[in-house]
């Protein structure tokens, strides 16, 4: 049967068809789908793991184990899972092992825009990207091959454009295939420095052979159409040229990214006059092609920043600029907002009124950083708000302490933001902590998580008990609040910044756009009593505008959270 899917769903069909056994990840977009559309074939064993580098050491675990595995992740995600990644290249596989990373060029909901192929020439493993839904499926399959046949895990790489285009993929049979034999073997899965040295040579040497390999794989190919014009690519840069040149030029399409053939490069270029790299971010391929003597143009033409486009390619490599409709009337910016009833909103309110300092953090809320709230100072990466504010409070002592606090989510705290919070408790600053508790991982499109009491199939699970956790690592002021009552927010807000010792603040109350929210009626503004003071309006609320000297709110939007009502000074708003 043929289907339309997702990159993304292309990719779990393949690990279905693979006899893929178990799948760990941690939500991150543009991968959260993969795990999302696995979970619905019976014969896989899916979860939602705290963060990257457990999902990568549960793969790591069932590998070991003798089962084929899998785990997934955005490509800052593989930064927190390269620990484990790195020595596995050394261990191997015994059930084959694929890491899917997936990278976002343009940044579109990320906060950098890092090339993962440095990751797999760094940790030694080989690395292939598909260029369309097909190629994910395909693709998937081969690598498990490829672990099995080389004894290594491999990385699949995706980008925002092929994890969520879709393209026509024709279903295959699972490949069910018995639990292979675990047997002892320290000198493999053990890696001392007496069993890890001569790994390394075995790591070196297995590179080798996989350079061989690459000279004659089916994942690499060359698309000769008789022309002058040679362009090297993979993945998505791939289809925009393909898109933007037809057949006017020739191809060397790569979908083994790492490592990358030698002498297939050589005979390729030696056929074309001129010879392009084209690849988004990094000079990967570019730098290699250099390395064997191969004279080619790609980044003195194309830009090292942001997606490409088809357009883009036309007018670098001809000059002639591609046509396009445009509208006459320009249209407004609509940046992302935090939605009505955002739980989250209140709590940003209170610490602008405050003017406290603000270490962010990762997910929905850090739109707390935009215009009008902008109750935001810094945001580094997941969990990094509570360690940053430590930092903080360390370099400006009782200054800082009094007028501080760390921001993060109920998931990002399982993730990475426990252990900062230890470091504060154990070395003793005198920090505040909000837990924003809106009891889902919202970014990334309601999963669940170790906080919520349900798994990645919406079954009951163990819930961690932030209140219980807090207490455990020696924080002892701990208080809750309702975020929707803003005088209870700042009263202790201002009670905990006082204090001198280390503290938690858990701002609890569900996402508005959970299905089993109930919402209250629809608020309204009496014309008359509003006098067009715009104290509303500080709070951000999509579905508070103001028209003609006066407050309205639309009441399609309004969810009747009642944030707006205690910030009319007249009583308007009811």
């Amino acid at each position: 049967m043929k289907h339309l899917y997702l990159g993304n769903e292309a990719v779990a069909r393949g690990l279905y068809e693979a006899g893929v056994r178990v799948v760990s990840a941690y939500p991150g977009t543009p991968s959260t789908e993969i795990t999302e559309a696995a979970v619905k074939y019976p014969e896989i064993y899916c979860e939602w793991a705290p963060n990257e580098k457990v999902a990568t050491e549960t793969a790591c675990g069932a590998s070991i184990g003798g089962a084929r595995s899998f785990c997934a992740m955005k490509h800052v995600g593989l930064n927190v899972a390269a620990d484990p990644l790195f020595t596995m290249s050394y261990i191997g596989v015994n059930g084959g092992m694929v890491l899917a990373v997936a990278d976002d060029p343009g940044m579109h909901s990320s906060q950098n825009e890092q090339d993962s192929r440095n990751y797999a020439r760094a940790a030694k493993v080989p690395m292939v990207e598909p260029a369309d839904s097909k190629e994910c499926r395909d693709f998937t399959k081969l690598a498990y091959e490829l672990s099995e046949q080389f004894d290594t895990p491999v990385i699949l790489r995706l980008t925002t454009r092929i994890a969520h285009s879709r393209s026509i993929v024709e279903d295959g049979e699972r490949k069910e295939l018995p639990l292979k034999e675990y047997k002892k073997d320290p000198a493999k899965n053990v890696m001392l420095p007496a069993f890890a040295r001569p790994k390394h040579e075995k790591v070196e040497a297995r590179t080798r052979t996989l350079v061989a390999y690459a000279e004659t794989t089916s994942l690499n190919k060359i698309e000769d159409n008789g022309a002058k014009i040679g362009v090297i690519a993979a993945g998505t840069p791939y289809q925009y040229v393909k898109e933007a040149m037809g057949d006017t030029v020739n191809y060397l399409k790569l979908g083994l990214v790492w490592p990358l053939p030698e002498q297939l490069i050589r005979d390729f270029a030696a056929k074309c006059e001129k010879v392009y790299v084209v690849e988004e971010l990094d000079d990967f391929i570019e730098t290699h092609c250099k390395a064997l003597g191969v004279e080619v143009t790609g980044k003195a033409l194309f830009p090292r920043c942001g997606e490409f486009s088809q357009k883009l390619i036309k007018k670098l490599l001809t000059g002639e600029e591609e046509r396009s409709l445009s509208l006459e009337a320009e249209i407004p910016v609509r940046p992302p907002v935090m939605c009505c009833g955002c739980p989250h909103r209140g709590v940003f309110y209170a610490l602008k009124r405050e003017k406290v300092y603000v270490s962010g953090d990762i997910g929905c809320y850090t739109l707390g950083a935009s215009a009008p709230l902008g109750a935001m100072d810094s945001c580094i990466c997941m969990g990094a708000s509570v360690s940053a504010l430590h930092g903080y409070n360390k370099a400006r002592g009782a200054e800082g302490e009094k007028k501080s606090v760390a921001v993060i989510g109920d998931s990002t705290f399982a993730h990475s933001g426990i252990t900062s919070l230890i470091d504060i408790a154990y070395n003793r600053s005198n920090s505040v902590v909000i837990v924003l508790d809106n009891s889902i991982t919202g970014m990334t499109g309601h999963q669940q998580n170790p906080t919520t009491g349900y798994n990645i199939k919406g079954e009951p699970a163990t819930a961690v008990d932030l209140e219980a956790l807090c207490h455990a690592i020696g924080i002892h002021r701990v208080a809750v609040v309702d975020p929707y009552d803003l005088k209870e927010v700042t009263r202790v807000l201002k009670e905990e910044l006082a204090a001198e010792e280390p503290s938690v603040i858990i701002s609890r109350r569900p996402c508005a756009l959970l299905k089993y929210v109930k919402y209250n009626p629809p608020l309204s503004v009496d014309q008359d009593k509003c006098i067009g003071c715009k104290a509303c309006l500080g709070i951000g609320c999509p579905a508070i505008s103001y028209r003609e000297g006066k407050a309205v709110i639309d009441g399609t939007q309004c969810v009747g959270c009642g944030v707006c009502k205690g910030l009319c000074p007249k009583g308007a708003i009811g």
